[in-house]
């Protein structure tokens, strides 16, 4: 399994925008992509604004097919323009 996390930091007049737009469209979306196999956005308690979208994945092969999915460019469009810094993409793996 692989999880990975997008950290993202939107405008604090935006976070309700983004919230919603995860809940109505990234989330539905992805959890119904092969191999995905959870999905959910954490909210950081210390910075306002500061979201993870973490998903598991079953292997790297399902993330790449996810990456060049209509999926994928339907929850990029959804949230273009949700924040201007860059955001973050890490995949982390087990260990021991």
């Amino acid at each position: 399994m692989i999880t990975r996390l997008i950290i993202v930091r939107v405008p604090e007049a935006k976070m309700a925008e983004a919230e919603r737009t995860w809940k109505e469209v990234c989330g539905v979306k992805m959890i119904r992509v092969k191999g995905c196999l959870s999905e959910q956005l954490l909210r950081c308690r210390e910075v306002p604004g500061e979201y993870i979208s973490m998903a598991t994945w079953d292997s790297v092969a399902s993330i790449e097919a996810y990456r060049e999915s209509q999926a994928h460019q339907e929850i990029r469009q959804a949230t273009r323009g949700l924040t201007t810094e860059p955001v973050v993409v890490k995949t982390y793996e087990v260990s021991g």
